[in-house]
């Protein structure tokens, strides 16, 4: 058993972690603590046969945390998604506005005035006082956000699309905004269109 089990440790430590990291919804990032937690058992059960005291003890400690990612992720988190999912899917046969979640926004496709893919949504920057987006930032090119550029589009220049965000502008148009300097963005859309 202790042979199985130093072998499912780091196996299902490697794949939880690529779960979680991946960014791919409540459910995966759910079930990736649930992988997490079968490994910190796993580990246990290596420090118990090896007398490692110090792997059980680092490791009880994980499946404590790991049940909490699961209940939070799987549980209340799932369920957020699934209401938001919900109005949105609600709302697209609706005489309401169509509708779709603010998170959903990070990852979404944008497109230039021509419907051509130029990159995807990073983050909207909402005014609080309105509660209009003031402007989104943009990332293109680069793989895993390595050598990416990260531009700042003003609200006003964004038809938001239920799958897709499309700019009033060219991509050249576009790509003739900023660089956006890394934890520098701008304090509002008018600092945007000044290039502040």
């Amino acid at each position: 058993m202790a042979e199985i089990a130093g072998w499912v440790a780091p196996i299902a430590t490697m794949i939880a972690a690529m779960m979680t990291a991946s960014n791919l919804g409540a459910r995966m990032t759910g079930w990736g603590f649930v992988v997490f937690t079968v490994g910190s058992s796993a580990w246990t059960l290596v420090g118990v046969t090896s007398g490692q005291t110090n792997l059980v003890a680092a490791n009880g400690f994980l499946i404590l945390i790991n049940v909490i990612g699961v209940w939070r992720w799987l549980g209340r988190q799932a369920a957020y998604e699934d209401g938001g999912q919900s109005a949105k899917k609600a709302s697209r046969t609706s005489s309401s506005p169509s509708l779709f979640t603010a998170t959903g926004i990070s990852g979404m496709a944008v497109v230039d005035e021509n419907e051509r893919t130029i990159g995807h949504a990073v983050e909207a920057l909402v005014e609080c006082a309105s509660a209009a987006v003031s402007y989104v930032v943009v990332a293109e090119g680069g793989i895993a956000g390595i050598e990416e550029k990260l531009r700042a589009v003003p609200g006003q220049s964004i038809k938001f699309k239920c799958d897709r965000l499309r700019l009033n502008m060219s991509g050249e148009a576009f790509r003739s905004l900023p660089s956006l300097a890394p934890g520098r963005w701008p304090v509002s859309a008018e600092a945007v269109s000044r290039q502040e």
